[in-house]
């Protein structure tokens, strides 16, 4: 499979979720709050919206509650420009994730709804209905496994898109709160891992996949030894390692004034990915999703603050550049 090759097609179908996001004025406690704004929200949306705004194209698939916050969600992917022909509404009781989360570093306070997901309920049709020959790659996100139906829906779009020959790219974005256990996220982010052509996450992340966080720089490069093309081991603050064709790259950050901890990894995400479709080295796309985390951290939202190439641009321009890798 031509990993690199789907990816330059710029195209990509991204399975997960959108939610709503509301977060109050910079510096100022949730429960101080007079005011809060309210924009769109969730890994997977986060990243679509990125991706699109810097030049690439992206469809979401997923599924919104059919109420109120359910439409606010679909406004904002469009107002985002992200294709919306694969989400479909449900009624019930399923409810559009909300999060809750503040623009400040000291005492930061995330409150996240995940009760009853709408996302969850993304059933294995859902993802059989997609088109997958109109992209080059498949991205998704750890969320999307954390229960049933969506977590058999994402295997079998997993399936799909491998039929269709297109690279999966899967971040692992682990979130305790959403699984049922630690052994059942180890067990099933690792089979997903293991599906996987590309493979994003922190040490935490690996460490977890691995049993132990002194063990998830080895469990990456066993990622990359056994079939993932490539693999992102994020540091924070050290930066990341890359393991790619049996070569380790080592790569560091842009150091900023943090707002927030939240959306540096979807806006990594889409910043490296659209990196290599612009015909950068893995090395410079890797930077490159670098640039686009510290634009987001230090910015109030997430998918508002994720930088068009004008953005990107005045940020590099203006920056020393980036720290020595670790």
């Amino acid at each position: 499979m031509d990993v690199l090759g789907g990816i330059k097609k710029n195209r990509f179908v991204i399975v997960g979720r959108v939610g709503m996001d509301l977060f109050p004025p910079p510096g100022i406690a949730t429960e101080d709050a007079a005011m809060f704004t309210a924009d769109m929200g969730g890994s997977s949306a986060n990243t679509a919206a990125g991706i699109v705004k810097l030049g690439g194209q992206a469809a979401l698939v997923t599924r919104v509650s059919d109420d109120a916050v359910g439409r606010f969600c679909v406004n904002k992917l469009h107002h985002y420009k992200v294709d919306t022909t694969y989400i479909t509404p449900v009624g019930g009781e399923a409810r559009n994730s909300l999060a809750l989360y503040e623009s400040r570093v000291e005492g930061h306070q995330s409150v996240i709804y995940r009760n009853g997901a709408a996302d969850f309920e993304m059933t294995v049709a859902d993802v059989e209905a997609v088109d997958y020959s109109q992209f080059g790659a498949l991205v998704t996100a750890g969320t999307v496994f954390a229960a049933e139906p969506s977590r058999g829906a994402a295997f079998r779009a997993f399936e799909l898109a491998r039929a269709a020959g297109l690279p999966i790219i899967f971040d692992v974005d682990y979130r305790p709160y959403s699984w049922p256990s630690a052994a059942v996220a180890e067990d099933v982010l690792s089979r997903a891992g293991a599906m996987s052509d590309v493979i994003v996450g922190n040490d935490d992340e690996f460490g977890f996949m691995a049993g132990g966080k002194d063990k998830g720089r080895a469990k990456a490069r066993a990622l990359a030894e056994d079939g993932a093309r490539i693999v992102v081991y994020k540091m924070g603050e050290r930066g990341a390692v890359t393991f790619a064709d049996g070569a380790e790259i080592a790569t560091g950050i842009y150091p900023v004034t943090a707002l927030k901890p939240t959306g540096a990894g979807d806006s990594f995400m889409a910043g490296f990915l659209t990196g290599i479709a612009d015909g950068l080295s893995l090395k410079e796309a890797i930077l490159r999703g670098s640039a686009c985390a510290a634009i987001v951290v230090a910015k109030p939202g997430c998918a508002p603050a994720m930088p068009y190439p004008s953005d990107l641009n005045e940020f590099l321009a203006a920056h020393d550049g980036p720290t020595e890798a670790a």
